[in-house]
Parts: structure tokens; C-alpha cells; sequence
């Protein structure tokens, strides 16, 4: 990976995980991001506040996993069916308040008038608890990422209006900074663009001027916002953001992607109480079970990053899901099989993170064929995947879901020693975890001659093939020092020094296969 690496691309990426946590399709923060930056230059905002404006839009939902539990226990079991229906009403007309209640599952059964609008109102209450928790995360993420003060402000004003009714602090007019104000606009267009094409993005934004938008936003994007929504739409919105980032171009070094990637991997751990700190405690297991394995440092970077970001995909499978006591329905179960995939396909749209994307997406896949969402066997997995499978499943083990509670670490440990045992997950791997979590390594694991360990084992069908103690090293992600330790092993273990005893010996005991 490059000593510097490019903050937009990176954010442009992982933007996708809120767009889907909001229930929207991808792209649908990098295309506000394109129209809010368009109508700012518009304004002839100074650079700096153009660049506020750009980051603001691109990182706009960044809270959106704070309240996604409560969501969707109180509106009809799946807040990303719930979001979709909300976010593009205006919360300040009684009437488009009253429809989204009734269809999001609020008011069912209702006919009394009088019972209708006590329950609208207590839909608003929750309203507003509902906004202030995502502001307040949102802005608080944003600063973990280093993001301009600006920046931070805009994120925390997300929800409120020109005319004072919004929240969480009802600030009116220019109170609010000007990259929430130029950012509402563009996100609601861009909604109303998509299911109504441009007309039905200029008559929404006509009819909330003054009241929800900046009078003089809506007046920029009257001149200006068919041109720029068709601008958006006959190109790459991908290659466009990276072009339209303001100067000076962000880069971070290398050593800043753990504080990006741990500020995301946090962002989807607050989708539960029960998850909190789940990724950075794979990121920690990770990281010392490959050190334990004589891993290089660069490696274990990556897979530390991959650790913080392996859960991204949570956020498209909605918390009625996730939240379930009871039994998951065949549908259930498909949704969670596809989050390691979304995690892949998410990462996957930066080119920076894609071998990482690759790499977290194998948390749930098993060293028999039995886990997901591929379905893929020893042969087809890396040391890298094995050990973030071993770690992700310590991790869970010792939090608590809601259909059991937490495992000690002690008991955790033996549960990753039965799955060793049963040939799921990969016993050296197993061992170094245990050993990162500060637990006694258990002992069954299948049965190898001459006491050859499974990574010993690995390197023995190299060396048994000709591979040089470089090509080992290269082909097992380890250190070349680390091969040659493995290969005197192999040699002391088996009683002989040449590769032709050792192909033998492989041969003889079946050990190839694989």
C-alpha cells in the first residue's frame, strides 16, 4: 500500500456504508457530495468553506448507526425501510408527518382522531431524541476523523431549518453553518431526482424555501441545479468526486488509515449496544495472533485495518434483524450471510482498500466449506482470513447477542479449540488468539505425524513442491526469517534435511491435498 493515501477516495468509499445503513443505494453520498459542492461554487463560497461543504456532504450520515435499535423498535421493525420513507419528508407539514406515520407501521389500528395525533406527537418527541443522538455521533465521528471544525458543526446542524423548527438546537437562519444549509438542499434533490427525475427536484425545493431551505440555496439551485444533477448523471460520479475535491487535494500517511478505518469500525459497532467495541477487539486479537505467527509488520497493518472494517456490511442488514431473541426466518438468514459481501463490495470501490475489502469479507468462511458467503475451503484461504476468522469468533463469543449471553474468555478459548478440532477454523490460528486474549492455548486439534503443526504443514507442501524459502515466505505472508525456522523444524521433526525426504514424507502421510 502507498505511504500517502488520498482522504476523499478513502471517504468516498467508505460513505457507501451509511448510504446503505440509511437504506438508500450506493452513490447516494457521493452524488449529494457533487450537487453540494456545485451549488457552493455557485455561491462563490472561499475555497475553504467550499471544501467544508464537500466533506460535510460526502460524511452526512455519518451517525446514522446511533439509533438504528431504537428505530427499529419503534418504527415497524426495519429502520432501513423506515429511513427511506423518512428522510425525504419535511418534518415541519402536518400532513407529510401524519402519511409517514401510518406508513411506517405508527397509527395501525388507529381511528380515532384524537388517538392518531397523540401518537404523532409522540413520534416527534422520539423525533427529535432520534436526531440529537445521530447529530451528536455524527459530529463526533467527524472529529475522530480529523474533519475542520466546520465540518463538524454542519454534521451536528444536519436536522435543523431555515425557519428555526428543526433540531436538536432549533437554530434559524444563518445561525446554521452554511454547509448544512447548501448540504440539505443537495441531499433532498438528489432524493427527488431519483424517483422524480429534475422537475420533481426544483418544485420540492421551491415549495420548502424559506421554510426548511436557505432562501438563497434554493435560488442557486433554481439557476443552477438541472445542469448540475444532468452533469452528474452523464458521468462517472466516482472518478467526479476525486476530481471536484477542492485544493488542496487531503492525503493521510499510512500509519493515520487505523484512525479512519477504527472511527468506521466503531460507526457500525454502534448499531447495538451489544456490538460496541466489537471490531477494534477483533483489530486487538488480530494484531497479536500475528505477531504471535511471525507475521511482518506491514502485514499485520493491513490486517489490523481489515479487522476494524470487516463488519462494515452490518449496516445494511436492519437492526429488526440483527436484534432478534427469537428464531431468524429463512430471509433472516440470507441477509446476514450477504454482510460479509457487502463489507467486500463496499471496500471494494476504492482501489487503496480492495485487497483489504477481499480479505475482511472472509471473516465468516470456515477451513470446511461450512461458512459464507462464499463457501470456501482450506485451500482457497489465506493465513490473513484464517486468523481474522479465529478472532472475529473470540470476539462475539465474549459479547453478549440477543439470543445468549457473553461467554467468559476461558470458555470462549474452548469453544475456538472444539472449532479447531472439528476442522473450522484453522488451529494455529486458533492458538495465537487464544494466546492474544491472554487465555491458555488449548490442545485438540487434529492429529498431524511427527507433531507437525498446521502452518508446518502448510510450508511442507511447499517445500515438498521445490518452493525456496523466499517463495515460502512470499506465498504464506510471513517473514523469510520465519520460513526457515518452520523449514529447520520440519526437518528435525521428520529426521531428515533434503526436500526430496520431505516430499516423501508428505506423500506418505497424505499430506498434499490441499
Amino acid at each position: 500500500m502507498r505511504d500517502r493515501l488520498r482522504l476523499a477516495e478513502l471517504l468516498a468509499a467508505l460513505s457507501v456504508a451509511t448510504d446503505l445503513g440509511m437504506g438508500q443505494p450506493p452513490e447516494k453520498a457521493v452524488r449529494s457530495c457533487l450537487l453540494a459542492t456545485g451549488l457552493a461554487r455557485s455561491l462563490r463560497l472561499p475555497g475553504t468553506q467550499v471544501g467544508d461543504v464537500y466533506y460535510a456532504a460526502l460524511l452526512r450520515h455519518l451517525g446514522c448507526t446511533a439509533t438504528a435499535s431504537v428505530e427499529a423498535r419503534l418504527y415497524g421493525g426495519d429502520e432501513l425501510v423506515s429511513r427511506a420513507a423518512a428522510e425525504p419528508a419535511d418534518f415541519g407539514r402536518a400532513d407529510e408527518m401524519l402519511a409517514l406515520m401510518l406508513g411506517t407501521g405508527r397509527g395501525t389500528g388507529l381511528r380515532r382522531p384524537a388517538l392518531i395525533a397523540r401518537s404523532a406527537v409522540g413520534d416527534l418527541r422520539h423525533g427529535k431524541t432520534v436526531f440529537r443522538s445521530v447529530c451528536e455521533a455524527a459530529a463526533l465521528l467527524a472529529r475522530r476523523l480529523g474533519m475542520a471544525q466546520e465540518v463538524e458543526d454542519s454534521l451536528y446542524q444536519q436536522f435543523e431549518r431555515w425557519d428555526g423548527r428543526g433540531a436538536p438546537r432549533r437554530l434559524a437562519g444563518e445561525e446554521i453553518s452554511p454547509a448544512a444549509r447548501i448540504g440539505e438542499v443537495a441531499t433532498q434533490a438528489v432524493l427527488f431526482h431519483r424517483t422524480g427525475g429534475p422537475d420533481a427536484a426544483l418544485a420540492m425545493v421551491e415549495r420548502r424555501a424559506g421554510g426548511w431551505f436557505d432562501p438563497s440555496v434554493a435560488a442557486a439551485f433554481r439557476v443552477h441545479g438541472a445542469g448540475l444533477l444532468a452533469e452528474i448523471d452523464a458521468g462517472d460520479p466516482w472518478a467526479a468526486v476525486l476530481e471536484t475535491e477542492p485544493s488542496p487535494e487531503r492525503y493521510i500517511a499510512r500509519a493515520e488509515l487505523d484512525r479512519v478505518a477504527r472511527a468506521f469500525g466503531d460507526m457500525v459497532d454502534l448499531k447495538a449496544p451489544y456490538t460496541l467495541g466489537h471490531s477494534a477487539g477483533v483489530a486487538e486479537l488480530a494484531d497479536g495472533a500475528a505477531h504471535t505467527l511471525g507475521l511482518s509488520d506491514a502485514v499485520v497493518a493491513d490486517l489490523r485495518v481489515a479487522a476494524f472494517l470487516h463488519d462494515l456490511g452490518r449496516v445494511a442488514v436492519s437492526s429488526g434483524i440483527w436484534d432478534k431473541t427469537g428464531p431468524l426466518t429463512r430471509h433472516d438468514h440470507e441477509q446476514i450471510r450477504l454482510h460479509p459481501y457487502r463489507t467486500e463490495r463496499i471496500l471494494a470501490c476504492s482501489p487503496l482498500l480492495e485487497p483489504l475489502g477481499r480479505m475482511a469479507g472472509l471473516h465468516h468462511e470456515r477451513l470446511d466449506g461450512s461458512g459464507y458467503h462464499h463457501g470456501l475451503t482450506a485451500p482457497a484461504l489465506p493465513l490473513l482470513a484464517r486468523v481474522l476468522a479465529a478472532a472475529d469468533t473470540f470476539q462475539s463469543a465474549t459479547q453478549d447477542r440477543p439470543h445468549r449471553p457473553a461467554r467468559s474468555p476461558a470458555e470462549a478459548a474452548e469453544l475456538l479449540t472444539r472449532e479447531a478440532a472439528a476442522g473450522r477454523l484453522d488451529a494455529d490460528c486458533v492458538g495465537a488468539v487464544v494466546v492474544a486474549a491472554g487465555q491458555a492455548p488449548g490442545h485438540p486439534r487434529p492429529r498431524r505425524p511427527a507433531g507437525l503443526t498446521d502452518r508446518e504443514v502448510d510450508v511442507i507442501r511447499l517445500l515438498a513442491r521445490g518452493r525456496s524459502n523466499k517463495e515460502i515466505a512470499n506465498r504464506l505472508v510471513i517473514s523469510r526469517r520465519t520460513a526457515e525456522h518452520h523449514v529447520q523444524h520440519i526437518y528435525d521433526k521428520i529426521g531428515h534435511s533434503t526436500r526430496a525426504a520431505a516430499a516423501l514424507f508428505a506423500m506418505e502421510h497424505d499430506l498434499l491435498r490441499g
